[in-house]
């Protein structure tokens, strides 16, 4: 099985852990692990050791995406499948895997050039997952990975073929018209597992390498807890709580620390096995704050 299975984890370049702490912590329902480091503290959604680091060196954009594979064979084959498409791939040492927690894994680019990380056999940790404030559940992670993430890449042909290459299906799903019916416009939603997808672009040539994190509860009371205190500290919300058509996932849009945004949501579907695509979302996730990048009319 040379492919990918899950978005595994993440890596966020930040100017402010300080307001990281409270916002992934207080507000999202994450345990803040911190360990000592001057430069970094990790973020844990689950038994892992982390799902998230938060590097603090002032770029406040996504620094690296790390892509599991089941083992050192599978990620072999997947390095040599690389290679011969003409994908540089680069081997980490072992204290380079060390640092990532992981066992093994490999460095190339995608289209868009954000650092891509293939990787096998992370840290489990057997101390229970304590999340930063009060829930009434978890996050849904295990086999669907931490969530899905909405990348730069203008070339959505190049996109799909590199994905592709490491196991993804999935095309076109949106087919919206930006700003107005003269222009249309396409968004490619990709899956690995029962994720509906793990990685979406389509976007356009945004500044960030990244557009939103997307991330699941497994209860809507924890949805209702993070959109109140949201609301409460007057962080911009982007787009107001709606309804996807492609995964059904009941969704908000909020801005982070560092200036892009995460997606909070719950009750989202799984991936399809036939090609569908859509021209609206069922309700909701109206405009509210411009300026992000996802100013795009889904109703």
């Amino acid at each position: 099985m040379s492919h990918v299975t899950e978005l595994g984890y993440l890596g966020l370049s930040v100017s402010d852990l300080a307001a990281w702490r409270e916002y992934a912590g207080e507000i999202i329902g994450m345990e803040i692990v911190d360990e000592g480091d001057s430069d970094r503290i990790y973020l844990r959604m689950d038994s892992w050791h982390h799902r998230i680091v938060l590097h603090e060196d002032g770029g406040d954009d996504l620094a690296y995406v790390g892509w599991r594979v089941p083992g050192p064979v599978e990620l072999e084959q997947l390095a040599a499948k690389l290679e011969q498409a003409g994908v540089a791939v680069k081997v980490a040492s072992d204290a380079e895997a060390a640092e990532r927690r992981v066992l093994g894994f490999i460095r190339t680019e995608d289209p868009g050039g954000t650092p891509t990380e293939i990787f096998y056999g992370p840290e489990v940790n057997p101390r229970p997952f304590h999340p930063g404030r009060p829930m009434f559940g978890k996050f849904v992670t295990g086999d669907q990975g931490l969530g899905h993430v909405v990348l730069r890449i203008v070339d959505l042909q190049a996109g799909m073929d590199f994905y592709r290459l490491l196991g993804f299906r999935g095309t076109i799903e949106y087919k919206l018209f930006i700003p107005g019916p003269d222009v249309e416009g396409h968004l490619v939603f990709m899956n690995i597992n029962k994720r509906n997808h793990s990685v979406a672009f389509g976007m356009g040539n945004t500044p960030k390498r990244i557009n939103h994190l997307m991330i699941e509860y497994t209860e809507l009371d924890d949805l209702g807890i993070t959109h109140d205190a949201i609301r409460a500290r007057d962080i911009d919300v982007t787009m107001q709580l709606g309804k996807h058509a492609n995964d059904h996932a009941l969704t908000f849009y909020c801005a982070n620390p560092s200036g892009w945004l995460w997606e909070p949501g719950w009750g989202g579907g799984q991936s399809l096995d036939q090609v569908e695509y859509y021209k609206r979302d069922v309700f909701g996730h109206q405009n509210e704050v411009p300026g992000y990048g996802v100013d795009i009319p889904l109703t």
